[in-house]
């Protein structure tokens, strides 16, 4: 897979139709941030260090690389970014192996996608090694596309991965819902030009312009989604 982002596809938005859905995966999906903060901390007791729970705001929802990257710094521990990585990736697979909840309403709202045909892509930090283990607990027939954190040049928080992921299903961005749990990732979808659905995992998000907040997948469904193109009527915004 390229990890150059291609140009915004050409087909166009006609009136105030829905194109396709774009759907981060941990916390969003899958009951996992927690899961990350756990693997984190064991991870640095090991190193002999004890993490300040006031980071963990900081480094949900991150790349791989910023999120490891800020908690060397701040502990100071003797490991390299790449060691770090790697032990991360390890735990996480090993934590997912043992149990992998699904948010409510996820298992519910991919089925209905699914059912009506609508384009639909996971968009994740995430590595791939990490995405294909969780595809089969999420299913991956659900999913026409799958972006990982490795596979772009610039992840989230930048748009890359959901300009990535609207090409790649013909879509525009404009007519694109993102359903996003983190800051980071909302971030990344508003700069792409998509709407946002914002169900935080962690840390509050608040509403904005083109950004509505629910408190649960449960709260949405294709008619939602649906209505949310049609009461937008924001011009497209690649940048």
């Amino acid at each position: 897979m390229t990890s150059t982002v291609p140009a915004p596809g050409t087909r166009t938005a006609e009136g105030s139709a829905l194109q396709a859905v774009l759907l981060d995966m941990d916390g969003t999906l899958v009951d996992t941030e927690g899961f990350w903060w756990d693997v984190e901390a064991e991870v640095f007791a090991g190193l002999g260090h004890t993490l300040d729970d006031s980071w963990r705001h900081v480094v949900v929802g991150g790349p791989m690389a910023r999120s490891a990257g800020f908690l060397i710094e701040a502990t100071g521990a003797d490991i390299t970014l790449d060691d770090l990585t790697v032990l991360l990736n390890e735990g996480f697979e090993e934590r997912i192996g043992r149990a992998l909840p699904l948010m409510p309403g996820a298992a519910r709202l991919l089925a209905e996608l699914s059912e009506h045909e609508v384009p639909t892509a996971l968009v994740s930090a995430s590595h791939r090694r990490i995405i294909d283990r969780v595809l089969t607990s999420l299913g991956a027939q659900h999913f026409a596309l799958t972006v990982a954190g490795d596979e772009v040049a610039r992840t989230k928080p930048h748009p890359d991965p959901y300009l990535f992921a609207a090409a790649g299903l013909g879509a525009d961005p404009a007519r694109c819902a993102v359903i996003e749990d983190t800051a980071t990732g909302v971030a990344a979808a508003e700069a792409a030009g998509c709407h946002v659905v914002a169900v935080p995992s962690v840390a509050p998000i608040a509403p904005a312009a083109g950004r509505t907040v629910v408190t649960s997948l449960e709260e949405v469904d294709l008619t939602f989604l649906r209505d949310l193109m049609r009461s937008d009527d924001r011009p497209a915004d690649h940048r």
